[in-house]
C-alpha cells in the first residue's frame, strides 16, 4: 500500500488514519503533513513513493511543487510544536467513534476537497516548510491568529502566506493532550469559516516541527559467547539538560530558577491562547532579561522581562521566593488552574483569565553555592493518597484479623460428655 495518496471526493479520514497504522517507523525523527484545498479545487496528483519511506527535504519540495502547481496560491499554514501519525489513531475516532474525534473540523475539510497526506516526513523537512512554501509564492510569511485574520480583509487575486501556530503538551499534570488537539482544530475550524465568508480560495497545510512520539529502531547485536543473534535496543546518548537560568548580585549567583516547560494562558474570544516561555528563558546562549530581581539574605525576587507575548509588547513575571533557607524547592508540576497563585485585586482584576503553568519546576532563591542546586525540598508529601490508602486498607485487615481471633479464643467447649453405658445426663429446667 502506497505511503502517499491523492484523497479527494468522498474518500474519508479514517482511511488516512488507517494508513498511519500500517506506514513503518524508524529511528529518523518523522512528522506527518497533510495538505488539502479549498471547496471545489484539487491538487495536482503525486507520485506515491515506497511504503515506510521517510519524505526528505528535497522530496518534499518536489512533492509541494507537483501538488500545489493547480491549487490556489493564499496558503495556510497551520505549524504545531508536535504531532505524530498516533495522535490520529488515539484521539482521531477511527474505529466508528466519530463524536470522540478531535479532528472534526479537519476531518470535514478533507472530506469536502481532495487532499495530500504524507504520515512520515522528516523533522528536519518539516522545520523548513515554510520556507518551502514562500519560494512556492514569492512572499514573506505572516504570524497570525482567527483574530487578527477576522480583522483583514483579503484580496483573492494576491498571493499570501499566512501561519498559525499551534501548541501541543503531553504533560499529565497539564492540560491533557486530547484537550489541546481539540483546541486547536476549533483553530483550525475558525480561519477555514473566515476564508469561506470572504470568498478566498486557499490551499492549507498542517503539520509540526517535532514528533510528539519517537520510535527506537531495534538492531540486532550479535554475542559472540555462545553465538546467538539478540535483539538489543539501540539507544543513543541521553541530551544534555539546559542550565539553569541565574540572577547575580555584586557578581555573586544568588537565585537558582529552572523548568521543562513555562507556560502562561490567556482566556482570550471564548478560548486559553498559550505560549511556551522556557525557550525564552533557558538555554545556551539565551539572555533573559532580569531587570527589577533582587536577593538578599532574607527576601529574593526575580523578575523576568519578555517582548511579543500573546500579543503584548512588553511582558513581565514578577515571582517572590518562599523557599527553604538551606535546600532548593523542587515540583513536578505547579500550575494556577488548580492552585490559586493568581488572586484578583478587585472586581475589574482580569487575573482570572490568565494561568501559569510550571513543569518540573526547581528553584533556589537562598544560600546559593555556584551554578548547581542544592538538595530539593519536593513538594509532594511523604504519606501520599496511595501511602494512605496502604496503611488504612492494612489498618482494616489487621482490625479484622484481630476480632477473628477473638472470636475464637471466645469459643468454649463442653466439658460432659454423655456415656451411652450409663445414666442418661438428665439438666433440670429453671423455671
Amino acid at each position: 500500500m502506497a505511503a502517499l495518496r491523492t484523497v479527494s471526493g468522498n474518500t474519508g479520514m479514517i482511511s488516512l488514519f488507517l494508513l498511519c497504522v500500517i506506514a513503518a517507523a524508524k529511528s529518523d525523527e518523522q512528522v506527518p503533513l497533510v495538505a488539502w484545498a479549498s471547496d471545489g479545487l484539487a491538487l495536482s496528483p503525486v507520485n506515491a513513493p515506497s511504503a515506510g519511506h521517510t519524505v526528505s527535504v528535497e522530496e518534499l519540495e518536489s512533492h509541494l511543487n507537483t501538488a500545489l502547481s493547480t491549487a490556489p496560491h493564499n496558503l495556510l499554514l497551520f505549524l504545531q510544536d508536535k504531532l505524530s501519525v498516533d495522535d490520529f489513531t488515539l484521539y482521531g475516532g477511527v474505529f466508528g467513534n466519530k463524536q470522540d474525534s478531535v479532528f472534526q473540523n479537519l476531518e470535514a475539510a478533507l472530506l469536502s476537497s481532495s487532499s495530500l497526506w504524507l504520515p512520515s516526513v522528516s523533522s528536519s523537512a518539516t522545520a523548513l516548510v515554510s520556507t518551502l512554501l514562500q519560494n512556492q509564492i514569492d512572499a514573506a510569511p505572516l504570524y497570525m491568529n482567527p483574530d487578527t485574520l477576522a480583522q483583514l480583509r483579503l484580496n483573492a487575486s494576491v498571493a499570501a502566506l499566512l501561519v498559525f501556530r499551534l501548541p501541543y503538551s503531553g504533560g499529565a499534570d497539564m492540560m491533557s493532550t486530547k484537550e489541546v488537539l481539540s483546541g486547536n482544530d476549533e483553530v483550525i475550524g475558525q480561519v477555514l469559516s473566515i476564508m469561506k465568508a470572504q470568498s478566498v480560495p486557499y490551499t492549507a497545510v498542517f503539520t509540526a516541527l517535532w514528533p510528539s512520539r519517537v520510535i527506537e529502531e531495534a538492531s540486532p547485536a550479535v554475542h559472540s559467547v555462545w553465538s546467538r543473534s539478540l535483539l538489543q535496543s539501540r539507544r543513543e546518548e541521553p541530551t544534555a539538560t539546559n542550565p539553569p537560568l541565574e540572577f547575580k548580585e555584586k557578581g555573586s549567583t544568588c537565585i537558582l530558577l529552572w523548568a521543562e516547560k513555562l507556560v502562561v494562558s490567556q482566556y482570550r474570544s471564548g478560548k486559553w491562547e498559550r505560549h511556551d516561555l522556557a525557550p525564552k528563558t533557558f538555554g545556551e546562549g539565551v539572555e533573559p532579561n532580569l531587570s527589577g530581581s533582587s536577593c538578599n539574605e532574607t527576601h529574593s525576587r526575580l523578575v523576568l522581562n519578555y517582548e511579543d507575548i500573546l500579543n503584548y509588547h512588553s511582558f513581565k513575571l514578577i515571582r517572590y521566593i518562599y523557599a527553604p533557607a538551606e535546600y532548593s524547592y523542587r515540583c513536578e508540576s505547579v500550575s494556577s488552574s488548580r492552585y490559586p497563585q493568581l488572586s484578583p485585586h478587585s472586581d475589574k482584576d482580569n487575573a482570572n483569565d490568565w494561568q501559569i503553568s510550571l513543569h518540573d519546576f526547581q528553584i533556589q532563591g537562598f544560600n546559593v553555592a555556584g551554578k548547581d542546586f542544592s538538595y530539593a525540598s519536593d513538594c509532594a508529601s511523604f504519606f501520599t493518597p496511595g501511602i494512605w490508602m496502604g496503611l488504612v486498607t492494612s489498618l482494616l485487615m489487621v482490625l479484622v484479623l484481630t476480632y477473628g481471633l477473638h472470636m475464637i479464643m471466645q469459643l468454649r467447649t463442653m466439658d460432659r460428655f454423655d456415656d451411652p453405658k450409663g445414666p442418661a445426663i438428665s439438666v433440670p429446667q429453671m423455671e
